[in-house]
């Protein structure tokens, strides 16, 4: 069983509103995606394009439901921008996060990225980088999570993601043999992994001593094998239900959070579960992930 006192739950606003596609949820407010992230029993929360910007705001609806804001994507582009420009625009978030009370920040690389590409097949086009591209994007990672850390007291976590250049478990293991375990940790997210043909457990285990933000995330084995098959992109993907929560898929998460309590993680696992709102309610979709981690952690 994971222990209550270092482990919190949160869950994501794309279930109720996709920010990559607008139209799915669009008709849901922030009040009721906050409202019902609580009412299913989480007290954590990434941030979505709904969200009001004024942190005086945010915090009161957050305050009122017992959430907080826990971590926040960062799309970085240290091999097509100039680094100051990336460094501002990653300041600007800290300052941010660092007035939300929030403790990480979670950046994915989107330089050459399929993963919005409608168009494009998310298996096969993905982006691979040179040896020089390995080095600028692993000493850029370094310096801006020696920035986050130092200055602001908040750890930079890499997300691995579907159609980014760090997707399969060989670009994962350069990126952390290549970055500073002191700046830069791992955003460890069980259903970005399945979903290219990793085996999660072997991950977790792998780079527990790296992990710190947990996307838990399920994924329909049927509908991934559809996106291959047919060469759909990531987002047709995600509209054709590829993504799940923890417990309504394939994956067994019982033996990652085996893994996660016997290396003594602490901090967030967030489910983050992208799909449909017209087709897989919200709420319901919350409440079923809820119980699901209630009844396999004891949270």
């Amino acid at each position: 069983m994971l222990d209550k006192n270092k482990v919190k739950l949160g869950i994501a606003p794309i279930a109720w509103t996709n920010d990559d596609l607008p139209d799915l949820g669009g008709e849901n407010t922030f009040e009721q995606c906050v409202s019902e992230m609580a009412l299913a029993g989480f007290t954590g929360s990434e941030v979505g394009n709904k969200y009001p910007k004024d942190t005086e705001a945010l915090k009161k609806a957050l305050e009122l439901r017992n959430l907080e804001i826990c971590n926040q994507w960062f799309s970085s582009f240290l091999l097509t921008k100039p680094f100051e420009e990336v460094e501002k625009e990653f300041r600007a978030q800290l300052e941010f996060l660092r007035t939300m009370g929030a403790k990480i920040i979670g950046a994915s690389e989107q330089s050459y990225s399929v993963q919005g590409q409608e168009d494009t097949p998310v298996f096969g086009k993905k982006y691979v980088m040179n040896d020089q591209e390995w080095e600028t994007l692993c000493d850029g990672l370094n310096r801006l999570g020696k920035i986050a850390k130092e200055e602001y007291g908040i750890s930079l976590t890499f997300h691995h993601h579907m159609g980014t250049v760090v997707q399969n478990p060989d670009e994962v293991e350069r990126l952390m043999k290549g970055t500073d375990p002191e700046y830069v940790s791992l955003l460890y997210d069980t259903g970005h992994f399945a979903y290219c043909g990793a085996d999660p457990l072997e991950m977790v285990k792998k780079y527990a001593d790296r992990i710190k933000h947990v996307h838990l995330k399920d994924i329909r084995p049927e509908v991934v094998r559809r996106v291959k098959e047919e060469g759909l992109s990531f987002l047709d993907g995600v509209r054709a239900g590829a993504f799940t929560v923890p417990g309504d898929g394939s994956i067994d998460f019982v033996p990652i959070f085996r893994v996660l309590e016997e290396t003594g993680y602490e901090g967030y696992m967030l489910v983050e579960a992208e799909q449909d709102p017209a087709k897989a309610n919200p709420l319901e979709y919350a409440i079923k992930a809820r119980k699901y981690i209630a009844e396999n952690t004891g949270l």
